[in-house]
């Protein structure tokens, strides 16, 4: 009958808690566990693949731009719904192509009409590109230094038939490693985002030294309003070294995805690191209900796009503060 209930009514009243009360987690976050799997993460091979953006911000009738790790991009749509990416600066006099115009699957320079197909153009190569339905990527072997891939790394995900996918960028002065080390502090949760989690309890962290098993496990509810919440169980993983995976593996949603992915921008005109926090989030649920939810789609995503960004305003202005400690020696230990 709890089990049915449960079922029915993944909505709980959850126990009674003031924030001060909590138990405190600083015992559990202990800076070697998080550095040693945060330098774990950084050994995994990426096949020099970077998130570009969200796939819906690559349309067919207009380029986009980006720079990625110093790299000025434009990307694209031929009329199959292929994803190109190119370099983004023409080659005749260095006009800027995310501002170009997009005609048959061509992108023309708007300065002196030269036009760019998928097959590139004398001093003007195309770079690998790839779309998995939810995220653009783009292959810079020449920046990633590794051996390359044919495809990037990406983790096992609900399928997006059955989904609401929703993406959320944000930027941030810091490095990936620092967005990746937030990541991998899951005990900060509901001391730092108490309006977005309660009753967090991680019952398992790798191993400082040669894990067996290199994942956090968390339970933790999902605030909803007040008291209320979703009990659910996740765990957080690295699949290549700029990306944090957090799978719900029990309760409501279980295989749902929230992917965070730490793309490298650039310098500012100060000289400090640019980074995008590129946020996917795949939420998945095999109630017979969840299929008219999948109908409001288009009225969801944004809700869930606002939630992300408002955890990682909160976030990034920790990854900002890790950096400037540890770029100025200022880092505790």
């Amino acid at each position: 009958m709890a089990e049915r209930r449960r079922r029915r009514l993944p909505l709980r009243r959850l126990p009674p808690i003031t924030w001060a009360a909590q138990e405190p987690t600083w015992r559990g976050a202990r800076p070697g566990l998080i550095e040693a799997a945060l330098k774990r993460a950084r050994a995994r091979p990426s096949g020099n693949w970077f998130v570009l953006a969200a796939s819906r911000e690559i349309r067919p009738d207009r380029p986009f731009g980006r720079t990625v790790a110093g790299v000025e991009l434009v990307a694209w749509r031929t009329p199959d719904g292929a994803l190109h990416v190119g370099p983004g600066s023409c080659p005749h006099l260095g006009a800027p192509l995310c501002l170009a115009a997009v005609r048959e699957g061509k992108l023309i320079c708007r300065w002196h009409g030269l036009a760019f197909g998928a097959d590139g153009f004398p001093g003007w190569d195309p770079f690998p590109a790839y779309d998995d339905g939810v995220l653009a990527w783009v292959r810079l072997d020449h920046v990633g230094g590794e051996e390359p891939s044919p495809r990037p790394v990406i983790p096992p995900r609900p399928a997006l038939s059955a989904s609401i996918a929703a993406v959320a960028t944000m930027t941030g002065r810091c490095e990936p490693e620092d967005v990746v080390a937030n990541r991998l502090d899951p005990w900060h949760g509901a001391w730092f985002h108490p309006y977005s989690f309660a009753h967090l309890r991680v019952t398992k962290a790798p191993e400082e030294s040669e894990p067996a098993d290199d994942r956090f496990e968390v339970e933790v509810a999902f605030r909803v309003a007040g008291r209320f919440g979703v009990p659910v169980r996740a765990e957080f993983t690295c699949p290549d070294p700029r990306t944090v995976l957090m799978r719900i593996v029990d309760g409501e949603g279980e295989t749902s995805v929230v992917e965070t992915h730490a793309t490298p921008l650039g310098m500012d005109e100060h000289g400090h690191p640019r980074t995008a926090v590129i946020e996917a989030t795949l939420a998945y649920s095999d109630r017979r209900g969840f299929a008219v939810a999948r109908r409001a789609a288009p009225a969801i995503a944004p809700l869930m796009r606002f939630a992300a960004k408002r955890l990682w305003k909160d976030d990034l202005a920790y990854a900002e503060r890790r950096y400037e400690l540890r770029t100025s020696g200022r880092w505790p230990g």
